[in-house]
């Protein structure tokens, strides 16, 4: 455990100088590092302004608005609606009311091993009994089938109202299924005239080498969800579907999603900062290139495996017995990783965006030295 003072860039510092190379971002939060001068610049201005005022629509927010139009405009059509809320599981609780409603139907679909958040309803869609089981009765009517098998998506049918799905699974150990899937799985969404939801809260934000892992498979999902690496540092979430979809939270009843503090002004400008900074300084372009010296880097017979795409990877160890050891050792020595909630034995990298060539050079060194 260590104590941080602050943080600046892909770097943590503690109250006596000690300094730590951060390579997992605050749990995919700080994409473009921390606080850097764009997100803490709109902040200050922000702070001159207003804070929080109202959110339901009666008074027109110039954050809100800039933030949607900005986010809208990274996405396909007819992705141009925006829902701003607090986190990723507000998100994932708001596209399933809102699933719901459109559908008429009550049954939803998420994967084995899934996590979509902590929510009693985020939690009901996720798939690893371990963490569920002690809050049971969750809620009903959800299935769960394999992530990237073809076969069952037969399991979904016109009954089903939605199906959740990460991009690329994160708390299971970084897995990915194949375009042929993701093919498959908007087929049949369409064939049955069930929404595909896509849960991009880990992988969103150029986390992948494009602004969202979807744009690797060719598809388009009714409704996506996003937070994490959207803020900048700052809490802030969103789920984003057609005009025609979400206008069914409009009335009957009306407000049929509401939230307090989703859209604030000083996320918002922090978010807006953060498109902005992805965009300008072409962060995304360089993802792939950053991911290849990773790759290069880290070879070690401890390591089994390395698994992912672009800056979210997962090194597989032999167990984590293994695996926790290097993590304290890599720590004592300057370096912040972790492992999954769903996968102990495999080491999460996801570092900031902005991470230099040297300074992934310096890490890799630093945990191939930590390696037993």
């Amino acid at each position: 455990m260590i104590e941080v003072e602050r943080a600046e860039g892909v770097y943590l510092y503690g109250p006596e100088g000690q300094h730590y190379i951060d390579l997992i971002s605050g749990i995919g939060v700080s994409n473009v590092g921390h606080r850097h001068p764009r997100v803490v610049s709109a902040l200050q201005a922000q702070l001159d302004r207003f804070l929080h005022v109202m959110v339901y629509g009666e008074l027109v927010q110039s954050p809100q608005v800039q933030l949607a139009h900005k986010l809208a405009a990274t996405l396909p059509a007819p992705l141009d609606n925006v829902y701003l809320v607090n986190s990723g599981s507000e998100a994932v609780e708001g596209a399933a009311k809102l699933a719901k409603r459109y559908t008429g139907r009550t049954e939803l679909i998420s994967c084995q091993n899934a996590y979509h958040g902590s929510s009693q309803g985020a939690l009901s869609l996720s798939g690893n009994e371990r963490f569920k089981r002690a809050y049971r009765p969750l809620l009903p009517g959800i299935r769960h089938i394999r992530h990237g098998n073809i076969e069952d998506l037969d399991l979904i049918t016109h009954d089903t109202a939605a199906v959740f799905l990460e991009t690329i699974q994160g708390e299971a150990g970084v897995r990915m299924a194949s375009a042929d899937y993701f093919q498959a799985l908007r087929a049949r969404c369409d064939e049955t005239e069930s929404l595909l939801i896509l849960d991009e809260i880990q992988v969103g934000f150029g986390r992948t080498g494009k602004f969202w892992a979807f744009e690797w498979y060719n598809i388009v999902p009714d409704i996506v969800i996003c937070a994490k690496g959207m803020g900048g540092g700052m809490p802030i979430g969103a789920f984003v579907a057609s005009q025609k979809i979400m206008n069914v939270l409009k009335e009957n009843p009306i407000l049929g999603h509401i939230t307090t503090f989703g859209g604030h002004p000083m996320s918002c400008v922090a978010s807006a900062a953060t498109i902005d900074v992805i965009q300008e300084e072409g962060l995304t372009e360089q993802v792939a290139a950053k991911e290849a010296l990773f790759r290069q880097h880290l070879q070690h017979p401890a390591i089994q495996e390395i698994r992912g795409k672009g800056l979210l990877l997962a090194l597989e160890f032999e167990s984590f017995d293994v695996l926790k050891p290097t993590i304290d050792r890599a720590l004592a020595a300057g370096i912040l990783t972790d492992w999954f909630l769903y996968c102990d034995s495999a080491m999460r990298l996801a570092p900031p965006l902005t991470i230099t060539p040297d300074e992934i050079a310096q890490s890799c060194q630093i945990l191939i030295n930590c390696m037993p």
